[in-house]
């Protein structure tokens, strides 16, 4: 006497061990059970100087808070050409202290260049190097804003690559924190305005810098500022009523709020 199940493997002209065989072969061929991946922030305790772990447009947000203008401190001046400028070295000197500050890391993802050769009217040949980058913005969290930059540029020899990078770094800085120069708008001799603010006076920035809430990376960029503004050595009367340059405060402060000492 056969089972309903071998008759109907003799019927479809299968033998049960046949059927058989072809579930084995199905059960292996069957997809594992999915398992997630392990949070890698599971067992994570913050230490005492790290940021906070908020999401990455939170924390691009608290950079662009705390970098308010970055003039152009630099000057061009060559071959009868001659324009200020924002150097890229300075706005990533900006950018740096404030990014380690809230947790955020700007990573190149993806570089794509082309390629030609331009002449110059001496007769020698640059190369030129235009680049588009995907840049990686990465939070404390490890979730990422993706963004890209384009940037172009010469040399006569091996470094258009590098220099066109570090001009799509500076366009990605300056543009996607949306850093204003702090200069007078160009329109402004067209049209009425009101009074325009003052620049800040020596005093306000003694003040901030002896503020007990400003910190060590606002302290680095007041640095900055007053630097671009030519104001390093202006004497200012400190915590105690003795005169000190803006200079020499803002080092020492820093290093009193940092442990470094002067």
């Amino acid at each position: 006497m056969t089972t309903i199940a071998e008759r109907a493997a003799a019927a479809a002209g299968r033998t049960l061990k046949t059927d058989e065989l072809l579930d084995e072969m199905a059960a292996e061929q069957a997809p594992e059970e999915y398992t997630a991946a392990p949070d890698p922030m599971a067992d994570y305790e913050p230490g005492e100087d790290d940021p906070e772990m908020v999401p990455v447009h939170l924390a691009w947000l608290r950079v662009r808070r705390e970098i308010r203008t970055i003039s152009k401190g630099s000057e061009y001046n060559e071959r009868g050409t001659r324009y200020n400028y924002r150097a890229a070295d300075t706005v990533v000197q900006y950018f740096g202290p404030v990014t380690i500050k809230h947790g955020v890391n700007v990573l190149p993802f993806k570089t794509e260049t082309t390629y030609g050769s331009k002449q110059t009217k001496s007769g020698s040949t640059m190369r030129e190097c235009s680049v588009v980058v995907t840049w990686h913005i990465v939070g404390p969290k490890g979730d990422v804003l993706v963004t890209q930059t384009a940037g172009e540029a010469l040399d006569t020899s091996d470094k258009s690559t590098t220099k066109a990078q570090t001009v799509a770094l500076r366009n990605l800085l300056l543009n996607g924190g949306l850093i204003p120069t702090g200069e007078r708008d160009p329109d402004a001799d067209r049209i009425e305005r009101g009074i325009e603010a003052p620049a800040r006076s020596a005093e306000s920035y003694r003040d901030e810098l002896l503020d007990p809430k400003t910190s060590p990376g606002r302290i680095q960029q007041i640095g900055y500022e007053v630097s671009n503004a030519r104001m390093l050595g202006a004497r200012v009367q400190n915590e105690t009523g003795e005169w000190e340059t803006l200079g020499d405060l803002g080092r020492r402060i820093h290093g009193e709020r940092t442990g470094g000492g002067q």
